[in-house]
């Protein structure tokens, strides 16, 4: 991680950490990595529902343009649309305004290229020595007047197009199905039900009206308690809960049980193999997966490599692999025959198609996957840096792995998203480990909370 960016763009609280100013700078820069130096080019924005979007997505283009490429505002619409729209337009790349599955006030800023893919390191670089620079040096941007300036336009289609290339790749008849969608008042609200609909099923929402403080609150992916119970209450097929740009999806099954990314991935990673096109009997997944997703696709001969958090790092090592398939236990989901980043929606669709084809209910789909029992605690911190060489968390979770032996695991590791560090544990007996994230928890609020 740069000075700027995270493991997954730029986030901070709106206003605050992410002013109007440094979105402006950001634009500038931007366009200076990414303009042709032939011709202008665009760059296409998107955002969320957050009450803060507009306002970053406006000073991002607006230094976009003053640097001298073009604009072309989406609207509200999930992140990988955003990638969708990206290639659809012949974009030089493409920008999402939003913080995902935080709360309403942070935001964030985050680039695809013009292929719909995330940036490289070394394009990340670029744009932070070049929003360095700037900051540093305001007279460096080259005087942009006259014609030169970007152009500002509206795409008013963007959710039509994004819906339409799910469509054209998974043509489904979702006839006969009763599902419950929560959009967590995201990004999603608008083309998720009609999406679905259209495909011919019956959708109830919940978390689909955003009103700019909202989203994500007590609703998504993040909070699916509303949507397990929602299930039941109206006997529906299954439940499908987004997160707030709609990049996550999490199932809950008939019975009202949550299915995770991890359970999720090994439901397709089977479905796939047994159409013959999981090439190389290949999964990525992370170092945060249920050992229980690798020990049950072995059962199939399906091989389970672990890449860095981050659906970045999965899709890299995809990429070195030749993988199709990857993604992580919080439900960003990989399928590069759908798009090139995770994406809510069309895993949704991809776990309907598997149900529709197994003839299943989910509840029977999902003992594919065996987890073991985990135990996962988010703990604030004042800040993330300098934990590693703390003494006495070090001691405790040296004497958690110890007494785990070789029977699970303890991991510790900072959010690249948020001010938290997050502990997890693996083992036979889930109260012991609950107890033993519980002990270096508290040692860790004691030390940096």
């Amino acid at each position: 991680m740069g000075k700027f960016f995270g493991t997954d763009g730029v986030r901070g609280k709106a206003n605050q950490d992410l002013t109007p100013a440094f979105a402006f700078t950001l634009g500038q820069a931007a366009a200076l990595v990414f303009r042709d130096e032939d011709q202008k080019g665009k760059i296409v924005i998107g955002g969320d529902t957050r009450i803060s979007s507009g306002m970053l997505g406006a000073a991002l283009a607006a230094g976009i343009c003053s640097a001298g490429m073009d604009v072309m505002m989406l609207g509200t619409i999930p992140t990988p649309g955003v990638a969708v729209l990206s290639r659809h337009l012949k974009a030089r790349a493409g920008a999402v305004i939003s913080a995902s599955h935080n709360k309403f006030a942070d935001n964030g800023i985050k680039f695809f290229t013009g292929s719909g893919s995330k940036l490289s390191d070394d394009l990340e670089n670029a744009l932070e020595s070049k929003i360095e620079e700037l900051q540093n040096n305001p007279a460096r941007l080259p005087k942009i007047t006259g014609e030169q300036i970007g152009r500002l336009e509206y795409f008013d289609k963007s959710c039509d197009v994004y819906a339409g290339q799910l469509r054209q790749k998974l043509p489904l008849n979702l006839s006969g199905l009763k599902i419950i969608l929560d959009t967590a008042n995201g990004a999603a609200y608008q083309v998720g039900p009609e999406l679905l609909r259209s495909l011919g099923a019956q959708v109830l929402t919940i978390g689909a009206q955003p009103d700019g403080c909202n989203i994500n609150a007590g609703c998504g992916s993040t909070h699916p308690e509303q949507l397990m119970a929602a299930v039941i209450a109206h006997q529906a097929n299954l439940g499908i809960a987004l997160d707030g740009d709609a990049d996550r999806m999490l199932a809950v099954d008939e019975t009202g049980s949550l299915l995770d990314g991890d359970c999720i991935l090994a439901i397709f990673a089977r479905h796939l193999k047994a159409l013959d096109q999981l090439p190389h009997n290949l999964v990525i997944a992370t170092i945060m997966s249920n050992v229980g997703l690798r020990l049950s696709l072995a059962e199939l001969d399906i091989e389970v490599k672990e890449a860095g958090v981050g659906d970045r790092y999965v899709l890299e090592m995809m990429e070195q692999t030749g993988a199709v398939l990857g993604g992580e236990q919080s439900g960003h989901l990989i399928f590069t025959n759908i798009n090139s980043t995770g994406d809510g929606l069309g895993s949704a669709l991809y776990l309907l198609k598997a149900l529709k084809e197994s003839g299943q209910p989910l509840s029977r789909l999902k003992t594919v996957m065996k987890p073991v029992p985990q135990v996962l605690l988010n703990v604030p911190v004042s800040s993330k840096e300098g934990w590693q060489e703390d003494k006495e968390i070090g001691e405790a979770i040296k004497s958690a792995k110890a007494k785990l032996g070789n029977e699970g695991r303890i991991l510790v590791r900072a959010s690249g998203t948020e001010s938290l560090l997050r502990v997890l544990a693996e083992g036979p007996d889930k109260q012991e480990i609950a107890s033993l994230v519980n002990n270096i928890a508290t040692v860790i609020t004691s030390r940096v909370g």
